[in-house]
């Protein structure tokens, strides 16, 4: 493929490294996790109720209706769908059923996406992983564990609930999954080894982070057998020939940034200075008897200021908020620049094609599309960037900027050498609604299957977990 530029050493490097990560057997027996939340409650009962207030963070906040230009950015992929802000870690089985993303299967091999959609949202899959291994995990469609995968994010994600260490009211953080385990040895940063408060990172780290799906069971891989920049996943990618999907209107090969809000961190001014996910986002809190506990509503630092940000910071809330949001806005006009010129750059490619241009011709440009539209993903997919490493953001975004650019530039002349010297006219994508039928998405039937997927499918689900579930 003509947009692959690497060495035969690096694509040595990932196809070595694939191959050891896609064949995992299944473990010896031992106790198997609890997945259920509830199940510490009478044990850990401040933690629990803490993380259960999670579920006040319920505003369902609609991304693409807020910003169409995405809808277009993500043509031909799930996002072009539907794209919603983050609740809070109570609803994440609900989200991921509820997303148009995950299709509407009517059994257990049907559907778009694969079992590693589930990753990220439940104790469930460290639970399954250790009764069937990770070939048993992961194998097959989305729909094939629905049953298996119910409970949301929570204390086994984070904690190794089975050791004596928790049951004697102590932490006991470790990592749920086995490819996070991997993912950190791969940047010689084994979780054993790593300091307390590098383990507090590394536990959110698990979910918060860039990751692919690969191998034919389409098992979860981090990118970081080259390192964690930006750049380095850019080199990783680029060497495997990975793309997530192929853009419906520019036809270039794309990349599809998840959420890496751990490398982001890691590359920020709170990341060199120590300063860890829980300082900011579970402060601990002194009950009136004198003792403490962490805090596990994960929400704004802004909400619990004089525990947050007040123990580093000598700036009042107020200067603080302006700061914050000087910052934000910043980020926000490079994140819309960015994207004017991507989008321009998928129609006026599309137009080349249209106007006869060849593979060949292409190759360039399609590269620097998907460079642009990886860098721009990677600094807004990332959770409060603005505020975890605004310097990172507003660097990376500019890079996008400059590739879309050399991207458009190309463009001008080919289209120019084809015969076309006008600017071509995008379609009024001024709205969600209008974006998605310039690309020919038929919403309405989508959302119909869905409604009748969480009706019929999903009730079956929670019933086959309430009876399994009962056993325990």
């Amino acid at each position: 493929m003509h947009w692959i530029k690497s060495s035969a050493a690096a694509l040595a490097i990932v196809a070595s490294t694939v191959i050891s990560a896609t064949s995992v057997a299944a473990p010896e027996n031992k106790d198997l996790i609890d997945p259920r939340n509830d199940a510490y409650e009478q044990q850990h009962p401040d933690q629990y109720h803490s993380w259960k207030a999670t579920s006040e963070s319920n505003s369902l906040d609609d991304a693409l209706a807020d910003d169409p230009n995405m809808v277009i950015l993500w043509a031909g992929y799930g996002f072009a769908k539907d794209y919603n802000k983050a609740r809070g870690h109570f609803y994440a089985i609900d989200d991921v059923r509820q997303t148009l993303r995950t299709g509407a299967p009517t059994d257990e091999n049907s559907g778009p996406m694969p079992m590693a959609c589930w990753s990220c949202k439940s104790p469930d899959v460290g639970r399954t992983i250790d009764e069937r291994g990770e070939d048993g995990y992961f194998s097959g469609k989305w729909a094939r564990l629905g049953d298996q995968i119910v409970n949301p994010i929570g204390c086994a994600d984070c904690h190794d609930t089975r050791s004596d260490e928790f049951k004697n009211g102590e932490p006991a953080l470790a990592l749920a999954k086995p490819y996070v385990d991997r993912a950190f040895k791969a940047i010689d940063k084994p979780f054993e080894k790593q300091s307390r408060l590098d383990q507090q990172a590394s536990v959110c780290g698990q979910c918060h982070v860039e990751y692919y799906f690969t191998g034919e069971n389409k098992s979860v891989k981090f990118p970081w057998d080259m390192g964690t920049t930006v750049e380095d996943m850019e080199k990783y990618y680029d060497a495997l020939g990975f793309k997530d999907w192929t853009h419906k209107v520019s036809k270039a090969p794309m990349l599809k940034a998840q959420h890496p809000g751990y490398e982001t961190w890691r590359d920020g001014i709170h990341g060199k200075n120590k300063v860890v996910c829980v300082d900011c986002h579970m402060p601990k809190v002194t009950k009136e008897d004198g003792t403490v506990y962490t805090d596990h509503k994960v929400g704004n630092p802004f909400d619990r200021f004089e525990d947050t940000c007040a123990n580093c910071h000598t700036q009042t809330k107020d200067q603080m908020l302006e700061i914050v949001n000087t910052r934000k806005a910043q980020v926000l006009n490079m994140k819309l620049t960015a994207e004017k010129q991507i989008v321009a750059a998928h129609f006026e490619a599309g137009a080349a094609w249209d106007a006869g241009a060849t593979e060949e011709e292409m190759a360039d440009i399609l590269q620097d599309i998907r460079h642009a539209q990886w860098r721009w993903d990677y600094a807004i997919a990332s959770h409060g960037v603005h505020m975890h490493a605004p310097e990172v953001a507003l660097e990376v975004l500019g890079t996008s900027v400059d590739r879309a650019a050399d991207a458009r530039t190309k463009l001008i002349r080919l289209l120019a050498k084809k015969g076309i010297t006008d600017p071509v006219k995008l379609p009024d994508i001024s709205t969600k609604a209008k974006a998605q039928q310039a690309l020919g998405m038929d919403m309405e039937t989508m959302n119909a299957e869905k409604k009748h997927f969480l009706e019929t499918v999903v009730p079956e689900w929670n019933k086959k977990a309430e009876q399994r579930e009962a056993q325990y």
